[in-house]
């Protein structure tokens, strides 16, 4: 199902409410990997979401992702495709698989032995992309699920899966500053469940899923973030993307849809509810494959 929220006149209004000019928010084409759930399935537990007595709808899994997949393309974004494979249920979640900013990758390397397997089968599919410079990581680390490009720098978390160490493998990797972020409160394992990127400076959080120290800097990093509720963040309704006006997110974040649509965005709301049974959502389900932010930023 999707429900789209179309923005109308409300950042004309928030604008003036704070004395600026309205500057329409313009999307921008993205590309994306995704991978099927046609092996989905809960059969262990790795994460407090995981209940192996729940069984899981694997069709309507498929019908929610395909809603998904034609969604984002409906959108305008490119989405390409990698093969999931017998007996890796968790492969749907490709933000897992790595991070690509550019031409160059660093896929996976999982915490839990369940998903190890995951982290080859998308190194497999990267190799054959033609990066200039692929590498698998020699630290945990989880992928997009812990690791946020915003703007020329990646926040990152620690806590449940990637190490600190992995942090610093990924800024010497790319380039690029990382700021360590710690993730405290188990249901948000990954930083892609507690924080969505929104432009190249902005974010929308959930602050109690973070430790004190980690609250004050992103505090300081980004005074105007969107702070989601408690229902928004039970529902995963930070585990969204989006493309710098769209945003496709939880059809039942309803208090982040609404806040969402008040500072000009659109929201396009999606239901994912048999994949949340696995603890994932729409960005768990979306590895973005990133523009170097330093060209784009040359080239402007």
């Amino acid at each position: 199902m999707i429900r789209a929220y179309p923005s109308g006149d409300t950042l004309t209004s928030v604008a003036t409410l704070h004395n600026e000019p309205a500057i329409p928010r313009q999307p921008s084409p993205r590309r994306f990997v995704m991978c099927r759930p046609d092996h989905f399935d809960v059969f262990y537990s790795i994460n407090p979401w995981m209940d192996p007595t729940d069984p899981v709808d694997r069709a309507r899994a498929l019908d929610q992702w395909e809603t998904l997949r034609s969604t984002f393309e409906r959108y305008g974004h490119q989405v390409d495709l990698v093969p999931g494979e017998p007996g890796l249920p968790d492969m749907v979640f490709a933000a897992n698989s790595g991070l690509i900013v550019g031409d160059r990758a660093l896929s996976a390397r999982f915490t839990h032995p369940e998903r190890a397997a995951e982290g080859p089968a998308y190194h497999r599919w990267f190799a054959e992309r033609g990066l200039t410079e692929l590498v698998g990581a020699q630290e945990v680390n989880e992928g997009e699920g812990d690791f946020l490009l915003v703007g020329e720098r990646i926040l990152a978390a620690t806590g449940f899966r990637s190490s600190v160490a992995a942090h610093r493998e990924v800024e010497r990797f790319f380039d690029l500053p990382v700021v360590s972020l710690e993730l405290v409160d188990p249901r948000f394992y990954h930083l892609d469940t507690a924080m969505m990127a929104l432009d190249d400076e902005n974010i929308a959080y959930f602050p109690p899923a973070f430790s004190a120290a980690s609250r004050t800097a992103l505090a300081e990093l980004y005074p105007n973030a969107i702070v989601a509720t408690d229902a928004d963040a039970v529902v995963l309704g930070l585990n969204g993307v989006c493309d710098g006006l769209n945003v496709f997110v939880s059809d039942r974040a309803v208090d982040l849809i609404e806040t969402l649509r008040g500072h000009g965005y659109n929201p396009v709301g999606l239901d994912l509810s048999e994949l949340l049974k696995a603890g994932g959502g729409v960005k768990c389900c979306t590895l973005e494959i990133h523009d170097d932010p330093r060209i784009a930023e040359n080239a402007a």
